[in-house]
């Protein structure tokens, strides 16, 4: 003989499993995540000349753990900021009679976003998402191969653009890819005196997984 409370037990056990196998797949509004992977900083390939044409910038490209925090306030609309362990980037200062100076400088970019995502709250593997915000980037530990000299980096504040994918997985878990464009100047010094500006403006790529809670 089947337990009367068997039938009630079973439906509200299959219900709840729907339920919360409908929320993790809605993927939108109320959910919190977190991207975790590595980034790939790459300047544009002609940063400015300083000194009035005398050197001519080119900033090297790096790469290192990024991650970020981001939380949906609606299904198509969320906020994410983007941040990273510091890069290091090789800096060649090219004279007009073809002499080189190197120069090393570290940044740190974190980058906020209002991110759009067309096909949030539908239950799709596939969710790409785009995003427009604000960068702002320091710059620290500026070296330069001249004996006693003085290099110096300003901070920078900028826009930034962002378009990526993510790749569902399962119920928490996606693959993820993205792109993200920011506006990055800086004003140069070199022993205290203004040598002109930099423009490093680079593309950050980004690959790892994500985890929706």
């Amino acid at each position: 003989m089947r337990h009367p409370l068997a039938s009630p037990f079973l439906i509200a056990a299959v219900a709840s499993s729907a339920l919360v196998s409908s929320q993790a797949m809605a993927y939108g509004k109320g959910d919190f995540f977190t991207r975790v992977g590595v980034a790939k900083v790459v300047p544009k390939s002609d940063s400015g000349d300083l000194v009035h044409g005398a050197l001519e910038a080119s900033i090297d490209e790096d790469s290192g753990f990024a991650y970020t925090i981001g939380y949906r306030f609606h299904d198509k609309f969320g906020v994410e900021l983007l941040a990273a362990a510091p890069f290091e980037h090789g800096v060649n200062l090219e004279a007009f009679d073809g002499s080189d100076i190197g120069a090393d400088v570290d940044s740190l970019p974190p980058t906020l976003t209002l991110q759009y995502y067309p096909l949030g709250g539908l239950e799709s593997r596939v969710q790409p998402f785009f995003g427009l915000g604000v960068n702002y980037t320091h710059f620290s530990d500026e070296r330069i191969d001249v004996k006693g000299a003085d290099l110096e980096l300003d901070d920078s504040w900028g826009a930034a653009a962002q378009m990526g994918v993510d790749l569902i997985i399962s119920d928490h878990w996606a693959a993820t890819t993205s792109i993200t464009y920011a506006d990055i100047d800086s004003d140069v010094e070199l022993d205290g005196e203004d040598i002109g500006s930099v423009d490093v403006d680079p593309v950050v790529v980004m690959g790892g997984i994500s985890f929706y809670f």
